[in-house]
């Protein structure tokens, strides 16, 4: 088993390969251009807000780059970008 120490700076390498260009080494979830996604889609900030159950001022927010999605909803938003009828029909179900 690692000990806390080998732990801590193996995370330490991980992060200088990842700051020096090399993503193999950690998980990168790509931003979403949220408020052309919107668009694409065809939704007013109210019902893109209403249709995915996020909060209005949250959209506004990232809307605006007042605020950046955490990584959950940015995976969130990937999966809306990929197939949002799809997302609709499964959170109709929840």
């Amino acid at each position: 088993m690692k000990s806390a120490f080998n732990k801590i700076a193996a995370g330490i390498e991980d992060a200088i390969a990842f700051a020096g260009g090399d993503e193999t080494r950690a998980r990168v979830v790509n931003p979403v251009d949220i408020k052309a996604l919107r668009k694409r889609i065809g939704k007013s900030q109210n019902e893109f807000s209403n249709d995915f159950k996020l909060p209005l001022g949250t959209l506004r927010d990232w809307e605006q780059h007042r605020r950046e999605p955490d990584t959950g909803s940015k995976v969130y938003l990937s999966m809306i970008e990929a197939d949002p009828e799809g997302v609709k029909q499964i959170l109709a179900k929840v």
